[in-house]
């Protein structure tokens, strides 16, 4: 097992990483009159995800990280919304969709159970 040093270590970061470039390579194509809608919102929930893993790992307590890390598992789940939500009216395919959210949900994942591993016993 790698010794972790770094929050670019962690498989969950580096998922979300990619979940996020996922995001704005898939919103590029939604109409650019929703720029400041529905895909601004995605991009910016897609985003707060890995910065927020960041920020957690980078505070002084466990406590403090466990916090930041449910703010990850938030945002997480405002993106999945924001993605149902262009489903729903007509701006992104099911097909484009349905990895994305197979992508959230595997951060999701990985996001509990990191939080699990920081809970005390």
């Amino acid at each position: 097992m790698a010794k972790i040093e770094s929050y670019r270590d962690l498989i969950v970061w580096q998922q979300a990483m990619d979940l996020a470039v996922s995001i704005y390579e898939a919103t590029r194509a939604w109409p650019k009159n929703e720029l400041y809608g529905v895909t601004g919102q995605a991009r910016r929930a897609a985003t707060s995800v890995p910065a927020n893993i960041a920020e957690g790992y980078g505070r002084e307590s466990r406590a403090c990280y466990q916090q930041f890390l449910r703010i990850a598992q938030g945002s997480l789940k405002e993106l999945e919304t924001h993605l149902m939500i262009a489903h729903r009216v007509g701006i992104a395919t099911r097909e484009a969709v349905e990895p994305l959210m197979n992508r959230s949900e595997s951060v999701g994942t990985l996001l509990r159970l990191l939080i699990r591993k920081l809970s005390p016993e």
